[in-house]
């Protein structure tokens, strides 16, 4: 007699590039278990050590993607065509029912094309940035994935207006949770902050090459501002990927004396930073949705090398870089990107936040475009639209 009591078995392959995207691509997969617990999950493919942890089998490690720059990704093609070649072979070999790619799109989009050709189910979590730049990519976004899933507001009506019809919005997975464990009091003293003296912090980025070339101008900031009001504090919030020892590479490069600026160091502790802080400086990413989601004032920075800022800064077609901003669809956080970011136009602006007013108002306005965003929950239907498309039927 057959064993009616078998688990449904679904092979998934699951690809991401990033932190962020591993980030995400974690809850997902706890999601999924959680609503099928019937089901028989094999989960595997490119991830960073937030899906390992959840049991996800690693075929590639995404930390290894972690690039920026044009010149700095040419050098890295040869890494890049073996891990793709890889994920393909895999998942075809092992008859892979659904790959579920994240983000990372110049990577991604490419390997949509081979998979859905083969047979396989593909999901998109967290849209490709078409709206503000290389649009030819609808094509592959029409023929080669099943189902996109979209995480900013106005994204799924942009698709319409392309002409592409299988798009959800699940919410964005940041919101509501996006906290600090900590209150601004329990923070300060944990770290022998003064809570009543002004607090900002500096958010260098994800990765190296932003780390190099960020950092040590948000440095000569906070020197910059410390010769003007030496009260203020200054925290230095890095990346849980990132290196202590990349914080003083970055320190060499700076010109200006640091002995006299206060100046903090934290790692896993961003959210709590910015839960304590007046101001903040966010390089350019989702760092400044998740500063917009605590309600930190913030100014938004960026710089790359000359040459990649001339290469692509044509092919962008968004009137805002700040992610807040394009959803504020306004200039509310004020973009200080390549020659426009110097110590003294960042000094000028951070000045300009810790002004009582004009942070009650910032602080208001944060709190509206975060409504825009709902009340969280995107992990969770993200991954009811996927077993819908999966299985046919939503899980109860």
């Amino acid at each position: 007699m057959p064993d009616f009591t078998e688990k449904r078995k679904l092979k998934i392959l699951i690809v991401t590039g990033e932190p962020s995207g591993d980030t995400h691509a974690a809850k997902l997969v706890k999601k999924l278990r959680e609503l099928a617990p019937e089901t028989d999950f094999q989960f595997y493919g490119a991830t960073g050590h937030r899906l390992a942890e959840t049991g996800v089998e690693t075929i590639v490690d995404s930390a290894d993607f972690s690039i920026v720059g044009l010149p700095e990704i040419g050098k890295a093609l040869p890494m890049f065509w073996k891990a793709f070649q890889k994920l393909k072979r895999e998942a075809i070999a092992r008859k892979t029912d659904a790959v579920v790619l994240v983000d990372f799109p110049d990577f991604n989009l490419k390997l949509a094309k081979p998979l859905k050709k083969a047979g396989i189910k593909v999901f998109y979590y967290i849209s490709p940035q078409l709206w503000a730049w290389r649009k030819y990519r609808k094509k592959t976004i029409a023929n080669h994935v099943d189902l996109l899933l979209t995480i900013l507001p106005f994204e799924k009506d942009w698709y319409a207006r392309q002409g592409i019809g299988h798009v959800e919005y699940v919410g964005n997975p940041t919101v509501r949770e996006i906290h600090s464990e900590l209150t601004k009091a329990e923070f300060c003293a944990k770290h022998k902050l003064d809570a009543e003296k002004p607090i900002v912090t500096l958010l260098p980025g994800s990765r190296h090459k932003e780390i190099v070339r960020i950092l040590p101008v948000l440095l000569e900031t906070a020197a910059t501002m410390t010769e003007k009001k030496t009260e203020i504090q200054f925290i230095v919030a890095l990346a849980g990927n990132r290196k202590i020892s990349e914080l003083e590479e970055a320190r060499h490069l700076v010109k200006s004396d640091l002995s006299k600026v206060k100046l903090l160091t934290v790692q896993g502790e961003t959210h709590e930073a910015l839960n304590a802080s007046d101001a903040a400086a966010v390089t350019s990413g989702t760092a400044t949705l998740e500063t917009g989601i605590i309600g930190t004032p913030m100014a938004i920075v960026y710089k790359t090398s000359a040459l990649n800022y001339k290469l692509l800064r044509p092919l962008i077609s968004v009137e805002h870089f700040g992610l807040i901003n394009l959803i504020a669809e306004e200039r509310l956080a004020k973009e200080l990107i390549q020659d426009d970011f110097t110590p003294a136009s960042l000094a000028d602006e951070l000045f300009r936040l810790l002004e009582a007013e004009e942070n009650r108002k910032f602080r208001a306005r944060l709190h509206a475009v975060a409504e825009k965003l709902g009340h969280g929950g995107a992990s969770r239907r993200a991954a009811e639209a996927i077993l819908k498309k999966l299985t046919g039927t939503p899980p109860n």
